[in-house]
């Protein structure tokens, strides 16, 4: 994210893939396109024809209005899952936005979630130290501070590498469960 003139966008779908690759390749800046292993498998319907995104736009793909989930690549169908659980377990109606594409970074959409919501989760497969979620709450604090009923939160993986051992590996990236529980504990 910190290098000028570099774009870098993360699907989270296979109409995504399809969409996202096809601005990523007419597009006259390079392109970083991440790809999270953990979605290889993922299979889904992807309309026929010409997909052609456009870098830089979130989408939200469920609507809520008690928080604002953010999240990104392997982490939205995690996401969107824990949206679920918390609705059905707690009450909490959350909003989910994918962000798709880090640089341009969609704030408008965050921002516009927030103003209905108030609280800000994001959900990352980061560290906690200097990952996309820290700009994102960085940049809620200046343009969207009076929209906030309370702190912004990051769910994150401890600031350690990322075992190569599946187990290991799915015992420290957030979990649905551990989405659902940070934010029933931070609404409560």
């Amino acid at each position: 994210m910190a290098v000028p003139g570099l774009k870098v966008v993360a699907p989270s779908s296979p109409a995504d893939v399809v969409g996202l690759m096809a601005a990523a390749v007419r597009d006259p800046d390079p392109v970083v396109f991440l790809e999270a292993k953990g979605l290889y498998p993922t299979k889904a319907e992807v309309p026929a024809g010409d997909i052609f995104d456009q870098l830089g736009t979130a989408k939200v793909l469920r609507h809520g209005g008690d928080v604002t989930l953010v999240s990104l690549g392997l982490m939205v169908p995690r996401t969107l899952a824990a949206a679920e659980q918390l609705q059905q377990q707690h009450g909490i109606d959350a909003t989910v936005v994918d962000l798709r594409s880090l640089v341009p970074l969609d704030v408008s959409t965050v921002l516009g979630s927030l103003e209905h919501t108030g609280r800000l989760f994001t959900v990352e497969e980061n560290p906690r130290l200097c990952g996309w979620g820290a700009e994102l709450v960085s940049i809620v604090a200046e343009e969207g501070f009076t929209s906030l009923d309370g702190p912004p939160v990051r769910i994150t993986t401890p600031h350690v590498p990322l075992p190569a051992a599946d187990a290991l590996e799915d015992a420290t990236l957030p979990s649905t469960a551990r989405i659902v529980e940070t934010v029933a504990k931070s609404v409560d």
